[in-house]
């Protein structure tokens, strides 16, 4: 009788590498809502125009996305990562120099086509040194190299910002790119940890088409929770910073540093329900349980803090509401690619994990635009980000519910052995 799997040797080396990965990729993300007040000053943006570069980042982000997660289906994730890392580098410099509404545009469009793939790849890399049942707690932490990314990079930057220009914080995180692409070259590896999908009878699932694997209840369910939590996300990054001082009147300095709050609270509490998570299953918990209807309850709750913030005077439970409202559904971000890496087989895994990515950060295409819309139509700014932030909460909120109720990997693995059980007994009717 063997025992439970074990990660690969050099597999936490590896982990680590790709928290860094992911703390460069959201510093880069987070740089827009931190520079947003002195760019639109200096540039004479409108919130409406400064909608526009939040959302641009996500123009070719899903086309690169769902390319990239085929691709990584026939190459080395490791090179994947490579390129990508390096196209983020440089597209921050152009910044430096004397910019315009366009090329900033042209700028986040650049970055938000090499950053696309960026999170997909990393989980679908991590998954080749891990076992199914031990993926949870190393996913959570690459995830959180994104919020300790954001928490450390807010307050350094905000110092450049304050002390330079914000045109030389973009500078500097194109010089942390390139370090990392660098040391990413000499020291990454790939992984190549055997795992399949098996059903309950132990037949191995070999392939399914991609029709089932992305119609099925299971992975819709999961998108329109992730979606929901993506909505937040992207008014995290595009217009936090801007509500704290514009929306709320905080002073610019303190705005900088409680911008990094809901990272922070993102990254405690990530790692919390993942190890939860993982506890769960090794204790014989299924995984509707343990990944489907936990992560479903996190996005509920994050969207009912959101619909509640509007009814709320007291400033800093105002804050507190809109923290909780985008960092508790951040917990999606990794019991979701574990749900569908539970139920796709190793050889279309890349790509499901990008198209299930591609389809939710259209979110982020959305969003930054329509409440910079919404503040400038609004009475007051004050009046344009409350309502902003509630329509994020009624999104989350349905969202969160619908992923509760069709998170279901185990009865979607059971379709798809009956589907495969069936095939050769048609093929041999005929």
């Amino acid at each position: 009788m063997t025992g439970p799997a074990k990660p690969a040797k050099g597999a936490y080396f590896i982990v680590a590498m790709l928290f860094f990965f992911m703390f460069v990729n959201f510093a880069d993300k987070a740089i827009l809502g931190l520079t947003a007040v002195p760019m639109m000053k200096e540039l004479n943006l409108t919130p409406k125009e400064f909608g526009l570069v939040g959302s641009s980042f996500f123009l070719l982000f899903s086309i690169s996305t769902i390319v990239v997660g085929f691709l990584v289906n026939r190459i080395q994730a490791k090179w994947a990562l490579f390129v990508m890392s390096l196209i983020w580098a440089l597209a921050q410099f152009p910044i430096l120099g004397t910019t315009g509404l366009a090329t900033l545009i042209a700028s986040r469009i650049v970055l938000g086509a090499g950053e696309g793939p960026a999170y997909p790849v990393a989980v679908h890399a991590a998954y080749k040194w891990f076992p199914d049942e031990k993926r949870a707690v190393p996913t959570a932490f690459i995830a959180q190299g994104a919020s300790i990314g954001v928490i450390i990079a807010l307050p350094a930057l905000g110092w450049v910002v304050t002390h330079y220009s914000w045109r030389w914080a973009y500078g500097v995180l194109g010089v942390v790119g390139l370090v990392w692409c660098v040391a990413w070259a000499i020291f990454g590896r790939e992984g190549e940890l055997p795992v399949t999908v098996k059903a309950q009878s132990g037949r191995v699932i070999d392939r399914v088409s991609y029709w089932r694997l992305i119609f099925n209840p299971t992975i819709l369910g999961n998108i329109i929770a992730s979606f929901g939590a993506y909505w937040g996300l992207s008014l995290l990054v595009a217009w936090f910073t801007p509500y704290l001082e514009a929306g709320l009147g905080i002073e610019a300095s303190h705005a900088h540093l409680i911008s990094a709050l809901p990272w922070a609270v993102s990254a405690l509490f990530v790692i919390f329900i993942s190890w939860f998570s993982q506890r769960l299953m090794l204790r014989g918990v299924t995984t509707r349980l343990a990944r489907g209807v936990l992560a479903g309850a996190c996005v509920t709750v994050g969207g009912l803090a959101l619909v509640t913030m509007p009814y709320v005077d007291w400033l800093p439970l105002k804050v507190a509401l809109v923290v909780i409202g985008i960092s508790v559904p951040s917990a999606i971000y990794v019991l979701g690619p574990a749900v569908i890496s539970e139920i796709t087989p190793p050889t279309q895994r890349g790509a499901l994990l990008a198209i299930n990515n591609a389809t939710v950060t259209t979110a982020g295409l959305i969003a930054p635009f329509a409440t910079g819309s919404a503040i400038q139509n609004a009475a007051t700014p004050a009046a344009g980000y409350v309502y902003g932030f509630f329509v994020c909460g009624i999104i989350t909120l349905v969202g969160g519910l619908i992923g509760m109720i069709f998170i279901r990997p185990a009865a979607e693995i059971r379709r798809f052995e009956a589907d495969a059980r069936a095939a050769p007994q048609a093929a041999a009717a005929e």
